[in-house]
């Protein structure tokens, strides 16, 4: 005999939306082909399990599927009863039925025996009836927001849980949609918030969505240094979305909540340098945040070491930006844009032979932009000197 579409799911016919939604999810982990190397059994037995859904997930599919069942099950009934009907007459092994009994009545009753008597009235109900009758009301109200608010809350850990399993594997796209379906039972989940943010900041490039997860997260979060790390995601999405002063302002709070948020530190010095041109405060910022990069044992950040080297150059200190450069180059003896600001700094010193060459060593490395400087500096008749690295310079 074939199953309903109740019995696919596995559920009672007067299953709650949310149990079939449950038993649903369930069985489709359970009896994804993927699992059990594409066998045509649980292929089969999948697509039930999605058309039982599709019909009972829809409360009006479901209440057109109930009324059929029950026509069906009316229809067998009748078909039953008529099987089991047999006339009076009928004969069984040859021999007739009896006929039935006549039906014994007594005769009517006189007047004399009639009597009447009044009916008393219903009885109304009573202003403790009514207590009793909402306060009956509250209580279940109660026990179902409460069993609602209980099974959302497990439904959102399970799935949160799933995709942080996913955000360790990598896979970007499978976390996102776990961390989601999270925040669809439970709104206010600040870590499924804090996870999605950083994969819309930083694998999908979505800064204001990214933004609005943060600020979210934000709501619920008290403990001061979380405060400040989601502060510090936020402020370098608003620095992506061009909001410097709400950036500048949210980075300005992470480090007071948290004066070990080097990132914060090393940021904020970026946008005081490019945006702010405050660049005693820039290098401020970028002193602090490399310093506590050395003292936590990470790497130094070589993109900040250059930008505290400009700041340096733009007040003139060319001592202290050639020191950074330098340091740069140790690290990336590569990079030709160092090599490019190495000779801006000769440039500045009236040492043009020297600026020359390191325009030159920019262009075989790559940095197209010193082709300009090289022109003005290095004149065709004139070979420019040759000059070695070394750190005392």
């Amino acid at each position: 005999m074939s199953q309903n579409h109740y019995q696919v799911l596995g559920v009672p016919a007067t299953a709650t939306a949310l149990a079939i939604k449950l038993a649903y999810k369930k069985l489709a982990v359970q009896l994804h082909p993927d699992k059990h190397g594409g066998s045509p059994i649980y292929e089969e037995r999948f697509k039930a399990v999605a058309v039982a859904y599709q019909i009972l997930g829809d409360p009006a599919r479901r209440a057109a599927y109930d009324y059929q069942l029950r026509q069906v099950e009316q229809r067998a009934a009748e078909a039953q009863r008529q099987q089991e009907y047999r006339p009076q007459g009928q004969h069984i092994y040859g021999v007739p039925m009896p006929p039935p009994a006549p039906l014994r009545t007594r005769r009517p009753a006189g007047s004399a025996e009639r009597y009447y008597r009044n009916i008393p009235k219903q009885r109304r109900f009573t202003r403790r009836d009514y207590l009793l009758t909402f306060g009956f009301l509250a209580a279940l109200l109660l026990f179902m927001g409460t069993v609602k608010v209980v099974m959302d809350h497990v439904t959102a850990v399970s799935n949160y849980e799933d995709g942080l399993r996913a955000y360790g594997r990598r896979k970007w796209e499978t976390a996102h949609a776990y961390f989601t379906e999270a925040l669809h039972f439970k709104p206010t989940y600040k870590e499924a918030l804090k996870r999605r943010g950083e994969i819309e900041q930083l694998i999908n490039r979505n800064y204001e969505q990214a933004g609005l997860d943060y600020t979210a997260a934000l709501r619920e979060t008290e403990q001061p240094a979380d405060r400040a790390t989601l502060l510090y995601r936020l402020g370098q999405c608003q620095t992506e979305l061009g909001q410097i002063a709400n950036a500048e302002r949210n980075l300005s709070t992470a480090v007071t909540l948290d004066s070990t948020q080097s990132g914060a530190w090393l940021t904020r010095g970026a946008i005081r340098l490019f945006e702010q041109q405050q660049f005693e405060k820039a290098i401020h910022d970028f002193s602090v945040g490399l310093r506590q990069r050395t003292t936590t044992g990470k790497p130094v950040p070589v993109k900040y070491l250059t930008y505290r080297g400009l700041a340096y150059y733009k007040l003139d200190d060319l001592l202290q930006a050639r020191q950074d450069y330098r340091q740069v180059l140790e690290a990336s003896p590569s990079n030709g844009q160092v090599h490019f600001l190495l000779g801006r700094i000769a440039q500045r010193e009236g040492n043009a032979p020297a600026a020359c060459e390191f325009f030159q060593r920019a262009l075989r490395l790559g940095y197209l932009y010193a082709a300009a400087a090289q022109q003005q500096n290095c004149p065709p008749h004139v070979a420019p000197p040759v000059i070695e690295l070394s750190p005392e310079e």
